[in-house]
């Protein structure tokens, strides 16, 4: 598959679940074409569309390590976002991330992320929990805060109390993540 493949296949409709599937096993034989992908996603979150942004998703739980060269403008890339289907499965991706680094300690990962893409996950995520999002999005970013809560001090104090301002007027899967949650904290001494 070439780049301006990907980007008609991407661009002409909706993709059924099967046709997502179908285009993660042939990108996880191409890892030159991830940089393409992830630039779809963020020219897909000015329209209607998140073909791109699901795809994306799917490959990242077969080949996380894909994202790695393309750890930077991921990143920055993220704070931008605007679509809530796009924020979604970049959370999701964040999480992933959070988890490699942190409780699978993957050295590709913990020898390649830097400070500052480590920050920017821990800004946007806080941005995330707080703002107006939907259930799935804020749980990704509570995950993704808990692991960061072990390199960053500060992190796991004001999650708890974020987590415990908001639980009252959230959904009952949020107010569950929470609940989970805030007894690791506790575990932790917060």
């Amino acid at each position: 598959m070439t780049e301006q493949q990907l980007h008609v296949t991407l661009n002409s409709g909706r993709l059924s679940k099967a046709e997502v599937i179908q285009l993660v096993d042939q990108l996880a034989t191409q890892p030159e074409l991830i940089g393409r992908l992830l630039q779809e996603i963020f020219d897909q979150d000015k329209t209607d569309s998140f073909n791109a942004s699901w795809v994306f998703d799917h490959l990242m739980r077969k080949k996380l390590v894909y994202l790695l060269p393309h750890f930077e403008k991921f990143t920055k890339g993220l704070e931008g976002l605007k679509s809530e289907s796009i924020i979604r499965s970049m959370a999701h991706v964040c999480e992933f991330s959070m988890e490699a680094y942190f409780e699978a300690k993957d050295s590709a990962f913990t020898q390649n992320i830097t400070l500052e893409q480590l920050e920017r996950i821990l800004t946007t995520c806080f941005d995330w929990l707080i703002g107006e999002h939907k259930v799935a999005v804020k749980v990704f970013a509570m995950s993704s805060l808990f692991y960061l809560g072990q390199k960053y001090d500060w992190v796991h104090p004001e999650l708890k109390m974020v987590l415990e301002q908001q639980n009252h007027k959230d959904s009952a899967g949020y107010k569950s993540r929470a609940k989970k949650t805030l007894a690791e904290l506790k575990k932790l001494g917060f």
